[in-house]
């Protein structure tokens, strides 16, 4: 048995910011991706990965009473018991959505009445999707706006105003005659973990200053970034970045991994290339944005960078 292919996410703009209603732009990442198998001989990876799936169905039928959707658990625990795993090739802890592939894996083969790729997808259906992916996810990290799950099940670009109000979003055509500027990973060769990050987060939410930096500086740059991005306005994406960059520095410091502090400020000092959080920091992938790839790769030649992105 082998299940259809999930893929990773990647957050290009919205981090944190989400959860108090800023814009925010998530794409799929095919270079990871993940699927549900049986195997004759699983090895220990295989094993794990069972193990985690029985207590994450035990968890599954624990909400069941939400009535959000309904599940086909005899099959799943048939599934299971026959030793079910998900094979994926997509990093944990490395904020391109490992969790999210599973979950939806999960709903696409067992949930029963299911909301499909293939029907017209109004607003309402995208809402209560995510409201059902959040819910499974919540399992994974304490808490989740099922936006992960959503992107590697539609395997569409999303393009969130609000909480309330998502949508699949046109991304503008990647440039084929002028490749310099890209969206790059660069691994930070630490596993990062959500749910203390998040933890931190909230803290920091019950300082008033930090809430007002949040609304007046974080959400506003954010959300240029991401009419930017959609426009194609690469001058006016850049200036952005550079500035959501500083103010990421500047107040999300526990997020960024110590050693990378100097790297992300010599990135705004140079201009060679601008750091931001992939998901929810504390190690994992660190996202970079660049006008000029072969300077950026230079200027960070003991890193291993990835492009996801041209401009």
């Amino acid at each position: 048995m082998k299940g259809p292919l999930f893929y990773s996410k990647i957050l290009l703009f919205g981090e944190y910011g989400i959860i108090k209603d800023s814009k925010g732009l998530s794409i799929p990442y095919n270079f990871f991706k993940g699927a549900l198998k049986v195997s004759e001989q699983p090895n220990e990876e295989a094993k794990q990965s069972n193990a985690s799936l029985k207590k994450f169905v035990t968890y599954l039928e624990s909400i069941e009473d939400k009535r959000i959707t309904t599940f086909d658990f005899e099959k799943l625990h048939t599934d299971v018991n026959a030793g079910m795993y998900f094979d994926s090739s997509i990093p944990q802890g490395y904020g391109v959505g490992s969790s999210g592939a599973l979950v939806a894996a999960i709903y696409d083969k067992y949930a029963t009445e299911k909301i499909t790729v293939l029907e017209n997808l109004t607003r309402d259906k995208l809402i209560q999707l995510k409201e059902i992916f959040g819910l499974m996810e919540s399992f994974f990290h304490g808490s989740s706006s099922g936006l992960d799950p959503l992107n590697s099940y539609l395997s569409l670009p999303i393009l969130i105003h609000s909480k309330d109000n998502i949508e699949p979003a046109g991304i503008p055509s990647q440039s084929v005659e002028n490749k310099k500027g890209a969206v790059f990973l660069l691994d930070s060769g630490i596993v990062g973990e959500t749910a203390p990050m998040v933890n931190i987060f909230m803290e920091s939410m019950k300082q008033e200053g930090f809430r007002n930096m949040l609304k007046n500086q974080f959400v506003k740059y954010t959300d240029a970034c991401v009419e930017d991005f959609l426009k194609g306005d690469v001058k006016s994406l850049f200036s952005n970045i550079k500035e959501l960059s500083h103010v990421v520095l500047d107040n999300f410091k526990p997020m960024i991994p110590k050693k990378f502090h100097t790297l992300w400020k010599k990135g705004i000092e140079s201009n060679d290339y601008y750091l931001k959080l992939c998901g929810s920091g504390g190690g994992g992938y660190i996202l970079g944005f660049t006008q000029d790839f072969d300077k950026a790769q230079a200027s960070l030649k003991d890193y291993k960078l990835e492009v996801v992105y041209n401009f």
